[in-house]
């Protein structure tokens, strides 16, 4: 929904401030400000809902508490109607609104009755006291850097990295308090770690397919409950293919979105579903050798991601939410989430069923700073928020519920969620094999010739005061022996590739990208058709 910046303290300095909120500029349309000693707040909000009259800094009636706010409350409505009988008089249609009176009303636990996508602050003007709060995955970022007499608070890396201080983020499902002093004490209200523990495991097939099937039906619907057009971005696989059947059925407003190779399989079956659905559908043709060093760089000052399969994912998610601004689209949907939580990596084949669910939740855990936060940097970079119906909570206790058994199964992932919706998918989709459009055609081979770069571009936008870029951690899980507990105490060393093994794979990069020039220099070359005449 937009970007936030505070500064707090005594020595909140505002043109300290401006440059914050400037550097967040991309993820909203307008510029909005509350300026008083000791407290300096702003958003770059993105007018989705209430457009006119959801006007941050969002102050409560008394002017007590101050609300900053970033992304949407999709049960607004319930706890309304809620609110309402407990003789809160609302101003606004504005889920914004909403979010502080439930605060007032219930304090800390109100981050419980949350259901959406969200990362805020609520400031206590009088004693300059803050709240800090995440959703449970971590769809919204908000990270912080502390100096001498202030606090600094921004939904990206890149709004910090100029004070020089190390940069911490607010981790999921976590909330709690900013002290007068600066001090930031958090804690969870989601233990992503333990989700479904104590829960009784679903092993009956019927009734798993039944609670797959209502659960992420009412996780798309809550997410295109809007007047305006609503964006799929549709590879051509089974989750963005499932999450477009459902938007078209529930939301017919809206529009299709794929990037790709020319004439490629992905592109085909795309195009394809499009069209049997009647949906619009804009395609963005991708070649390998369209992506220069260029593209690179901007894909990883817009992402700040620390993994390098994540950033060559990056490159190739960025024209997909140019080109969704250009039409006008400001919310879309996403399939992301879905491999996480129903097994379609090849890790969880390698590892045992007990060790599996633990996998799981450590990559759950992790999705804030993978592929989340790829998601929102490369769609909030161009002014468009993206949702992920997939990572609805309720979807993620459901997944934990279910024993490997019903998501890897005859050889192939995500069984469950086929099963599910086997009635509504066509069988072009429900057969196709997982094979990501960045790896299929070519675009990640061709990416991959910059990857001894990534780390040093990284740097160079100060994006290291958070963390330095590493291992993928299906390497490091591949190098320990898929050994989870060696892995996770690995990965914690934050170690890098070293030059040796960069130089292997620029090799094979090289030779990928050398071979289809090779074959047109050496291939036969068609003959020409003599005319008679």
């Amino acid at each position: 929904m937009c970007g936030i910046a505070l500064s707090i303290g005594p020595e909140a300095d505002p043109a300290t401030f401006r440059r914050m909120l400037s550097v967040l500029a991309p993820r909203g349309e307008v510029t909005e400000t509350r300026l008083e000693s000791g407290l300096l707040a702003g958003t770059r909000r993105l007018r989705v809902v209430d457009r006119d009259r959801a006007v941050q800094p969002w102050t409560s009636v008394d002017e007590h508490w101050l609300l900053c706010f970033n992304g949407e409350i999709f049960n607004h409505r319930e706890l309304r109607a809620q609110l309402t009988r407990l003789g809160h008089l609302f101003r606004t249609e504005s889920d914004t609104e909403v979010l502080l009176a439930a605060f007032e009303q219930w304090g800390e636990a109100a981050v419980t009755r949350l259901r959406g996508e969200y990362a805020f602050a609520v400031v206590e003007r009088g004693t300059g006291r803050a709240y800090l709060a995440r959703d449970p995955l971590g769809v919204k970022p908000l990270y912080w850097s502390r100096q001498p007499g202030c606090l600094h608070l921004a939904s990206e890396v890149k709004a910090l990295v100029g004070h020089g201080a190390p940069i911490a983020e607010v981790p999921p499902g976590h909330h709690g308090w900013v002290a007068p002093d600066g001090h930031v004490r958090l804690r969870p209200y989601v233990d992503l770690l333990t989700l479904g523990d104590g829960l009784p495991v679903i092993n009956d097939p019927d009734e798993a397919a039944l609670l797959v099937r209502a659960a992420l039906t009412d996780a798309i619907r809550m997410r295109v409950d809007t007047d305006l057009t609503v964006g799929v971005v549709l590879s051509g696989g089974l989750d963005s293919s499932l999450t477009l059947r459902q938007v078209r059925d529930i939301h017919p407003d809206c529009v299709a979105v794929t990037i790709g190779v020319p004439d490629s399989p992905d592109v085909a079956c795309a195009r394809r579903l499009a069209a049997d659905l009647g949906v619009p559908h804009e395609v963005i043709e991708l070649r390998p050798r369209d992506i220069r060093l260029a593209d690179v760089r901007e894909a990883i000052r817009i992402s700040e991601l620390t993994e390098y399969g994540d950033i060559i994912n990056a490159v190739v998610s960025v024209p997909i939410f140019r080109r969704l601004r250009a039409l006008g689209v400001k919310v879309v949907l996403t399939g992301d989430g879905s491999d996480e939580l129903f097994g379609g990596y090849p890790m969880y084949h390698r590892v045992d069923p007990v060790t599996s669910r633990r996998l799981f939740l450590h990559k759950i855990r992790n999705l804030c700073r993978t592929e989340l936060q790829r998601v929102d940097r490369a769609a909030m970079g161009h002014g468009v928020e993206a949702r992920v119906p997939f990572l609805d909570l309720s979807v993620v206790e459901l997944a934990m519920r279910l024993p490997l058994g019903l998501k890897l199964r005859d050889g192939q992932e995500k069984w469950i969620v086929r099963r599910a919706f086997d009635d509504v998918l066509p069988d072009y989709i429900q057969r196709r094999p997982k094979n990501p459009m960045s790896y299929s055609t070519g675009l990640h081979e061709r990416v991959r010739l910059y990857k001894p770069l990534f780390a040093r571009m990284h740097r160079s936008f100060g994006y290291d005061l958070l963390e330095p870029v590493r291992r993928d951690f299906d390497t490091v899980l591949s190098r320990c022996g898929n050994d989870l507990d060696r892995a996770i105490a690995d990965g914690l060393t934050r170690p890098d590739y070293t030059v040796l093994e960069h130089a292997r794979d620029l090799v094979g990069a090289a030779k990928w990208n050398a071979a289809p020039m090779v074959r047109r220099l050496v291939g036969p070359r068609p003959s020409r058709r003599s005319t008679v005449g």
